[in-house]
């Protein structure tokens, strides 16, 4: 997939799942699935990318009552996954 316009988090994981339905159904050539597999890593290390700037704007964004960023790690509880 080139470089085109930029796509966001939503559209990344969009792609992934369309890529890994290529994959699965086995109709493709090698070099198709070579292809395929390379555009899906290239798509995970962008949805990465994207994750970690946004970790970083979240820290940025909380701070103490003193208003001195206070770093703050983003922590998943049993109910926020559990959905």
């Amino acid at each position: 997939m080139a470089d085109a316009p930029e796509l966001g988090f939503d559209q990344i994981l969009v792609r992934l799942r369309e890529v890994v339905s290529r994959l699965e159904s086995g109709e493709l050539s090698l070099e198709q699935s070579l292809a395929v597999y390379e555009e899906g890593v290239s798509l995970a290390r962008k949805g990465q990318q994207l994750l970690v700037t946004a970790e970083k704007r979240v820290e940025i964004l909380v701070s103490t009552a003193g208003g001195q960023p206070d770093i703050v790690p983003f922590e998943i509880n049993e109910r926020d996954t559990a959905r």
